[in-house]
């Protein structure tokens, strides 16, 4: 299937990605502002975002659910208007503790609702199983493009008015995500009739119930081996986007090469996330994430070894970009391949917020380890040592549909 023949909720999940994670990437160059308007320090604020982090992820197992009760629309509606307010109050805030319950807590179920778990939950009951993984790997990469779609025109913003104002715009901004999901019920119902001729994996799935779902995956190992290297894959995002930039000015490089490397991170994440979705499709998707880990192990260990310079900062954000979310598009499509698409918004919101634990991680053990060895060659190899175990843990993945969908496909 080509790329432009995908559903029209293909397409309104794009656009709901590129506002809402777009937006969700420049909240760092808010930090100073709004540290320095509160006059609070950098601390307050970061601990804002880790709050806001920590509960995109608890609240995304209990939004899934909903969506796959009630249906993806009105769960992004409600979480758009959520992310909305959220991001109006705090441009009103007169004091710094509001900003947890409108920066961290109303903007991290605004996320939950409005990122990937709900959009590729939605896209896997329209797109055809041979497809799905190709199609959730384009969709991964609007995240990234949203980054470079947003980040540019927030920083100018901020330079013409201030970050309330900008705030206020990216509120605005979000009323667009509410146009898209109302739209997103008639694509469903073209959708199903085209779905209906190549699958009969909605079918099958209706009898099963919500806690029948639960019961099955948490009873599969494998299902438990994914939630292991997804919590690999976010301890490695978290720690890297946090501490880069630290880790090269305690080598003497300017900051200007941070921002050029994680620049070069989201550029190659792009591609590389829609390539690692096709290769999904293409080959046995256990392999291909044991050989995302496997050129993540050598790329971390590279950088480490070799001396750190301005040239190869900059390759190394290429190189760990390229293989930076690509674990998105294999991840549910090992999670939709193995129990269908009924619950996967509930069973792939579980791993995420796995994967949510592991970014926690990633950025609180990153400064410990730093702040108890002065240095962060420990946590640096400790990466390694993940990325490596994270390989070998997806060879044993059972990734064949469960023995109901099996029985029910043979039925059919």
């Amino acid at each position: 299937m080509s790329i432009f023949r995908f559903p029209l909720l293909v397409w309104l999940g794009i656009g709901t990605l590129i506002i809402s994670l777009g937006i969700r990437q420049s909240f760092g160059i808010f930090m100073m502002p709004i540290s320095d308007s509160f006059n609070t320090g950098r601390e307050f604020f970061s601990f804002t975002i880790a709050l806001q982090n920590l509960l995109f992820g608890l609240f995304q197992p209990f939004v899934g659910m909903a969506a796959d009760r009630w249906g993806s629309r009105r769960i992004i509606t409600i979480g758009a208007i959520s992310y909305t307010a959220g991001l109006y109050l705090t441009s009103l805030a007169t004091e710094p503790s509001i900003l947890y319950v409108t920066f961290g807590a109303l903007i991290g179920f605004g996320l939950s609702a409005t990122s990937y778990v709900i959009i590729l939950g939605s896209i896997a009951r329209v797109v055809p199983a041979e497809h799905t993984a190709k199609a959730f790997g384009l969709t991964t990469a609007a995240g990234s493009f949203g980054m470079f779609a947003v980040i540019p025109g927030a920083q100018s913003l901020m330079n013409t008015y201030d970050w309330q104002t900008t705030l206020q715009i990216f509120a605005l901004a979000c009323c667009v995500i509410i146009a898209f999901a109302s739209f997103m019920k008639t694509a469903n119902k073209e959708a199903k009739s085209s779905l209906k001729a190549v699958s009969t994996a909605p079918k099958m799935d209706d009898t099963q119930t919500l806690r029948e779902a639960l019961k099955e995956a948490f009873n599969n190992k494998s299902y438990w081996l994914i939630h292991a290297g997804f919590f690999v894959c976010g301890f490695h995002v978290m720690f890297i986007a946090t501490h880069l930039p630290s880790y090269l000015a305690d080598k003497g490089l300017p900051g200007s090469t941070a921002a050029m490397a994680l620049a070069y991170v989201g550029v190659f994440n792009i591609f590389g996330s829609y390539f690692w979705g096709v290769m999904g499709d293409k080959f046995d998707k256990r392999y291909v994430m044991t050989s995302l880990y496997l050129i993540r192990t050598v790329v971390i260990a590279a950088f480490v070894t070799l001396p750190v310079t301005v040239d190869t900062a900059a390759i190394f954000g290429g190189a760990i970009g390229f293989c930076w979310l690509g674990t998105v598009p294999l991840t549910s499509g090992l999670v939709r391949q193995m129990f269908g698409a009924r619950y996967m918004s509930t069973l792939y919101g579980l791993v995420f917020f796995t994967h949510q634990v592991g970014s926690f991680l990633g950025a609180w053990v990153g400064g410990r380890i730093y702040d108890y060895y002065g240095s962060y060659e420990p946590i640096w190899w400790s990466t390694v040592f993940l990325a490596f175990c994270a390989a070998l843990i997806h060879l044993p993945i059972n990734d064949k549909p469960v023995p109901r969908l099996a029985a029910l496909s043979a039925a059919a």
